[in-house]
């Protein structure tokens, strides 16, 4: 299937259990040494009580259901996580355009230190990296860095 037949919509609470699914997937996939904060029915709970009720979050959904999600609160990218078997076919890419659309003055966002390939991706999409820290303000306790984009930064 290509990204073509992918649709970036806003989240409904029938979204919720399918984007929390995606994110599990993708931090299981993406940050295997970083420890969880919370386990599968905290993460659910948390998407149908809270990220998807509460703050702007979109679903790229397919035939076969949700395979991405980007979250949006006030300035902050809360959240941008894809399925590991949509990596690398541009659904990053778009949900960033739209992420800029819908924040066109400017984002922040935290990030894990060892998350390599999502500081490349947002460093290739104009962020820069503004804070490093030890991680003790996470829940998973892991150094993190916190890149901003502005618009006159994007190039």
């Amino acid at each position: 299937m290509n990204s073509d037949a992918v649709v970036l919509r806003r989240a409904g609470d029938a979204d919720a259990h399918g984007a929390a699914d995606v994110w599990l997937r993708s931090f299981t996939a993406a940050l295997p040494s970083v420890r969880r904060a919370h386990d599968d029915a905290e993460v659910r709970d948390w998407f149908s009580r809270v990220l998807v009720p509460q703050y702007e979050t979109w679903v790229a959904v397919t035939n076969s259901g949700v395979v991405g999600l980007l979250v949006l609160n006030v300035e902050e990218l809360k959240q941008l996580y894809l399925d590991p078997m949509w990596c690398g076919r541009g659904l990053g890419d778009r949900f960033m355009v739209l992420a800029k659309q819908r924040r066109p003055d400017g984002l922040a966002l935290w990030t894990f230190q060892v998350n390599e390939a999502a500081q490349r991706f947002y460093k290739r999409h104009g962020f820069i990296e503004v804070e490093r820290t030890d991680g003790l303000r996470n829940e998973e306790r892991e150094p993190d860095v916190r890149y901003v984009w502005q618009p006159q930064n994007s190039g």
